[in-house]
C-alpha cells in the first residue's frame, strides 16, 4: 500500500517519537510511505524545540498567530499536491494539529481516503494551557476535520468519547494507543551499571522519562524527597529536558537535596532503555485525562514498577494492585503512600513490573500491531472506494451493496 503521511510536528520529542516509530513499522511491513511536513522537522536532531516559534508565539498575539497557522496551509497544501501527483498514494494518513486542514483538501481534490490521528483535542488543550485567541474558529476547524476523515484514530477511549461527542459516527472512530518497539525495549539493560553512571547505587530511584512540561507535576516528587520523614535511601533520576527543568532543580538545591536528585539531560532514542533499566519506581506524577503516554509503555517494557493517577485513560492500559499502583490524583497524599509502599517491598516491585510487561503482547502494544491496525482500516477503506466506482461504472449497486455490507 501506498500511504502519504502528512504531519505539522515541529519539536522532536514524543510528538516525533510516534510518528517515526509507526513510519518506521509501516515500512517494516512492506508498505510504501512519503512522509510530508515541515522541511525544519526533518532537518532537525532528536531534542530540537523550535525557539524561535515557541518566540513568536509567546509576543504576538493570539488570535494573529493562529492565522498564521491557517495560513500556513497553503504552502502545506502545495507541498502535499506535489507529493500525491508524484506518489499517487492509496491513502492520506494525517497526524491532527491544530488549524491544519491541507490534508482534509487533498482528500477532497483527489478523493483519496483518509484516516486522521487524533493524540488530543488541540482546541480545548491549547485553550487550557497558554489561551486561544481565536477560540470559536479552532472549534469548528476541529469538528470539521474530524468529521471530514474517513476513520478517526484516537489514542485513548477517553479520547474518542469525545470525538463521538463532536458529532462523528461511532462506526468511524477506532482506538489506537501509542506503543512500543519490544526490540529497542527489550529490558536486557544493566540496572546496576546504569545506577552507578548516575551516582545513585545502593538507593531505590523514583525515575521519570520524558519531556518535562510543568503538568507532568514532578514537582510534588521533589517536595516529598525533601520530607524530614522521607527515607534517605531515595533518590529520583529526571531523564529528559523541558521548560520545567530550571524550576525543578532550583527547588531541589532550596531543600538540600541536590545530591539526591539526578538529571540526566536528553537521552538519545537508541540510550533511553539503559537509562531506565536505572528505575526501581517509574513514576507518572499527573497525565492529561485523555492522553496515552509514551513513557508508560517504556516503563511497561522494561517491568518497571509503575505509579500512576488512577484515571480511565491510565485504566485502559494498567489494573491497580496488579500492574501497576494506581493513586488518587484528587488526593496528592496517595502518591507518597504508594512510593513508600513500593520502596519498601522489591517483592510486589519485581511482580507489578513482570505483569506489566506482559500486557504489552498480551493487548499489542507495539508499534508493528498498530501498523497492522492502520493498514487493516485502510485496506477496508480502499476497497469500499473501489467498489463504490465499481458501482457507478458498471451499474451494479445491489452487489455492491452486499459486498459493502461484508466488508462492514
Amino acid at each position: 500500500m501506498k500511504i502519504l503521511y502528512h504531519h505539522r510536528v515541529l519539536s522532536k520529542d514524543g510528538q516525533s517519537v510516534h510518528l517515526d516509530e509507526l513510519v518506521g513499522a509501516l515500512r517494516g511491513a512492506g508498505h510504501e510511505v512519503v512522509v510530508v511536513g515541515p522541511q525544519a522537522f526533518a532537518r532537525a536532531s532528536f531534542g530540537h524545540e523550535p525557539r524561535t516559534l515557541d518566540h513568536m508565539k509567546r509576543l504576538m498575539p493570539k488570535a494573529i498567530y493562529e492565522l498564521f497557522e491557517i495560513a500556513y496551509n497553503v504552502p502545506a497544501y502545495l507541498r502535499l499536491r506535489r507529493a500525491a501527483r508524484a506518489f499517487k498514494p492509496d491513502l492520506i494518513y494525517e497526524r491532527y494539529n491544530l488549524n491544519l486542514v491541507a490534508g482534509l483538501w487533498l482528500k477532497r481534490a483527489t478523493r483519496v481516503p483518509m484516516l486522521l490521528e487524533v493524540n488530543a483535542p488541540l482546541a480545548r488543550e491549547r485553550a487550557d494551557h497558554g489561551g486561544v485567541g481565536l477560540k470559536r474558529m479552532a472549534q469548528r476547524l476541529e469538528r470539521l476535520i474530524w468529521k471530514s476523515a474517513d476513520m478517526v484514530l484516537p489514542v485513548s477511549n477517553v479520547l474518542a468519547d469525545e470525538v463521538r461527542r463532536a458529532g462523528v459516527s461511532a462506526d468511524r472512530v477506532v482506538v489506537v494507543p501509542n506503543a512500543i518497539d519490544p526490540v529497542r525495549f527489550s529490558g536486557d539493560a544493566d540496572g546496576d551499571a546504569a545506577k552507578a553512571e548516575f551516582g545513585v547505587s545502593g538507593k531505590i530511584v523514583l525515575g521519570f522519562a520524558g519531556f518535562v512540561r510543568d503538568w507532568h507535576g514532578l514537582g510534588a516528587v521533589i517536595e516529598l524527597l525533601g520530607q524530614r520523614e522521607t527515607p534517605p535511601s531515595l533518590a529520583m533520576l529526571v531523564v529528559g529536558e523541558g521548560p520545567a527543568l530550571p524550576a525543578l532543580k532550583a527547588r531541589a538545591r532550596a531543600l538540600g537535596i541536590g545530591d539526591r536528585v539526578h538529571f540526566a539531560g536528553l537521552i538519545g532514542r537508541d540510550a533511553v532503555a539503559r537509562v531506565i533499566a536505572a528505575f526501581d519506581i517509574a513514576l507518572v506524577p499527573k497525565c492529561l485525562e485523555y492522553a496515552s503516554p509514551l513513557k508508560l509503555f517504556e516503563y511497561m517494557a522494561l517491568k518497571k514498577a509503575i505509579v500512576a493517577p488512577n484515571q480511565d485513560n491510565i485504566r485502559e492500559i494498567l489494573s491497580n494492585g496488579v500492574s501497576a499502583l494506581l493513586f488518587d490524583p484528587e488526593r496528592p497524599e496517595s502518591m507518597t503512600t504508594a512510593i513508600t509502599q513500593l520502596s519498601a517491598d522489591p517483592e510486589l516491585r519485581a511482580r507489578l513490573g513482570a505483569e506489566a510487561q506482559r500486557k504489552i503482547d498480551g493487548k499489542g502494544f507495539t508499534w508493528a500491531e498498530n501498523a497492522g491496525r492502520v493498514t487493516a482500516l485502510a485496506q477496508a477503506l480502499v476497497d469500499t472506494q473501489d467498489l463504490e466506482t465499481c458501482s457507478k461504472r458498471c451499474n451494479c449497486p445491489s452487489l455492491v451493496a452486499s459486498q459493502l455490507k461484508r466488508s462492514a
